[in-house]
């Protein structure tokens, strides 16, 4: 099953990346504010932080199998809605579909193939991220190629409509039943058992250490990547062909990365490699702001997407390795705290309409601060 799960996460990631690099497009297209896309950004997270921590708890106690393939089906739906949108509420109701989809697709695939070795999680969560890092690079260029050949993004997203049906279809037998002993609707005692063991794992330190980590990690991931074609534009004043083609080099650059990080984790204990990461994003984030020169810009890009390679990977499977027997109820309590972490683009979104878009992408440096201040420096710590 390994590798139908990481064609789940690559096809998801496939429409990330085309959903990020076509940020201009769909600005330009419907006449959106930096507010709104800040909205767009935050507002699905948040819808899906409130319905995915159910289907975390379900995950566990339930039919899992269902909820993956009914968010296969979402998914799709969300991808077609997205193609068709006119207006700015048309995209929001779109995006708001995909989210908490994708967490019950994507996600709880995820928490299965964690069950699959409970042993080797940082190498089979390593695997999981250079699959979806594979998406992320192609997503662009494909977006790029379609535009070349006069096919506007509202095309590709019909197309990854259409891609996600036949993904479905494949996996559709593949994906594992789910035990005989569950019932056809989940009891209250099992819902209650659930959630309990979600509010006991919420007080742990420990838990709640990966959790905020995670979220502020993503400032220098997914929120970076958020922005990071309309910086180009805006800002460094390039195409948008030009400003895909630079969120292609940043991707393609953390595929490698991620690539290597599988050997890596077998030889080099995962925080190790995490501190030194962290401490050089630091140093390169800010030349990568301050420098002017376009071709100095794009080598300090690379070398980012290269150095926040594993972070999510190793972050995620020390959130999995401290809630063993519970992997369905780490996207629960992952999306608790997710709430803030949803907030996050909104508020850079907001600080670029009042300051403008280069000011306010330093904020993104609280993500590898908060990491170098909450990772832990003792080895009783990592235990």
């Amino acid at each position: 099953m390994t590798f139908f799960f990481l064609l789940i996460e690559f096809l998801d990631e496939l429409v990330f990346g085309v959903n990020e690099a076509a940020w201009p497009l769909m600005r330009t297209d419907l006449s959106l504010s930096y507010a709104q896309i800040g909205l767009l950004l935050s507002v699905p997270g948040i819808v899906s932080a409130v319905v995915e921590p159910f289907l975390g708890i379900l995950g566990d106690v339930w039919k899992r199998r269902v909820l993956i393939l009914g968010g296969g089906i979402g998914f799709a739906l969300a991808c077609l809605l997205t193609g068709l949108s006119p207006t700015f509420a048309v995209l929001m109701l779109a995006l708001c579909l995909f989210y908490p989809s994708s967490g019950a697709f994507v996600s709880l695939s995820q928490a299965s193939l964690m069950d699959l070795a409970p042993e080797r999680h940082e190498h089979n969560m390593a695997r999981w991220t250079f699959a979806g890092s594979l998406g992320v690079v192609i997503g662009p260029l494909l977006l790029g190629g379609m535009a070349a050949l006069g096919f506007g993004w509202r095309g590709v997203f019909l197309a990854l409509g259409g891609v996600t049906v036949l993904v479905l279809l494949v996996v559709w037998r593949r994906i594992p039943q789910s035990p005989a002993q569950v019932s056809d609707l989940p009891s209250f005692g099992s819902l209650w058992s659930g959630i309990h063991g979600a509010l006991s794992a919420l007080r742990r330190k420990e838990v709640l250490r990966w959790l905020i980590l995670l979220e502020f990690s993503d400032l220098m991931l997914d929120v970076l990547l958020g922005f990071l074609a309309l910086y180009f534009v805006d800002v460094a004043n390039l195409t948008v062909s030009q400003a895909a083609l630079g969120i292609a080099v940043w991707a393609g650059v953390g595929l490698l990365g991620d690539f290597l990080l599988i050997p890596l984790l077998e030889r080099v204990k995962g925080l190790d490699y995490l501190r030194l990461s962290v401490v050089l994003e630091l140093l390169l984030f800010p030349a990568f702001l301050v420098l002017p020169n376009l071709v100095v810009k794009v080598v300090l890009l690379g070398l980012l997407g290269l150095f926040n390679s594993g972070w999510y990977a190793i972050l995620q499977a020390r959130l999995y390795s401290t809630m063993p027997g519970q992997s369905g109820t780490v996207m629960t309590v992952s999306n608790v705290t997710g709430l803030f972490g949803k907030l996050l683009p909104f508020g850079i979104g907001l600080a670029a309409q009042a300051f403008g878009l280069g000011p306010a992408m330093w904020l993104l440096l609280l993500g590898p601060l908060a990491l170098l201040v909450g990772l832990p420096r003792r080895i009783s710590e990592e235990a």
